[in-house]
């Protein structure tokens, strides 16, 4: 990433990411609801590095901005309920965490109890937008439904299990991530999961497009969270006319129409 980040950021290594992260949540407040920090890109960097994460995420709400903290965390038990407080709990708690839900249900419910307290949220790995997600997680069951399916099927069974669990919207507390790239089992999985918000990446870059995120929304326009990465961060690759913040600013507003365009 380091690599990627305009040359007139200037300073230590770990210095210019959080000047860019800083000028990124400004360039891009006003056209967006949420950010998902990756949490590997600022964890490689150890301690200093989480630290910067800390604040970066702290500007992000101090923008309006919803945090979702992307780190895939997945274990059972006691494991899982460390891992959920360090994220989910205290002064520098994320709105929401991804997690793994392929280590079952006991591996989500800590996690899911956790959110519930902290008022929080999570989103669970059902159909990622990965091509070799493939190979797993559309192997046929003898019951004819795909592994995706049969872990949609958990998460909106365990969503849905506790009070606490689903809010006043009617929707869970255990979100679901499903790719935009795959928008044929999106259609499935949100007849599946219909008390789940979607988190969906795979926008952009990755080759997802506006019709591909269609079947992610219900049919009232709401239950879905479109991501774009690489399309809009570093959007100054591709612009090199104006300033790095400017050409982000102007992709995050194009992909804002993108996505709303579609739910008009």
């Amino acid at each position: 990433m380091i690599e990627r980040l305009p040359a007139e950021v200037g300073g230590s290594e770990i210095a210019r990411i959080e000047t860019w992260c800083d000028g990124m949540l400004e360039a891009v407040a006003e056209h967006i609801p949420a950010v998902k920090p990756q949490l590997a890109c600022f964890e490689r960097y150890g301690a200093e590095g989480y630290g910067v994460y800390q604040r970066v995420a702290a500007r992000a709400r101090s923008l309006g901005l919803i945090v979702i903290a992307d780190g895939k965390r997945g274990d059972i038990g006691l494991s899982s309920a460390h891992y959920a407080a360090g994220m989910l709990c205290g002064e520098h708690a994320a709105d929401a965490l991804t997690v793994n839900a392929y280590l079952g249900a006991d591996g989500l419910e800590p996690f899911a109890d956790a959110a519930a307290k902290a008022g929080a949220g999570l989103f669970a790995l059902v159909r990622t937008s990965n091509p070799g997600g493939d190979a797993l997680q559309q192997l046929p069951l003898a019951d004819g439904r795909t592994v995706s399916q049969a872990v949609g099927q958990l998460v909106a069974e365990l969503g849905s299990s506790k009070p606490g669990y689903v809010g006043s919207s009617g929707y869970s507390l255990l979100g679901a991530v499903v790719g935009a790239t795959k928008p044929l089992d999106a259609q499935a999985l949100r007849e599946l999961m219909p008390q789940q918000i979607f988190l969906v990446p795979g926008f952009g870059a990755q080759g997802g497009g506006p019709d591909d995120i269609k079947a992610c929304f219900k049919p009232d326009g709401t239950g879905a969270i479109i991501t774009a990465s690489r399309s809009v961060i570093f959007a100054h690759e591709n612009n090199t006319s104006s300033s790095w913040q400017s050409a982000i600013e102007r992709a995050a507003a194009e992909f804002n129409r993108q996505v709303t365009s579609i739910l008009k």
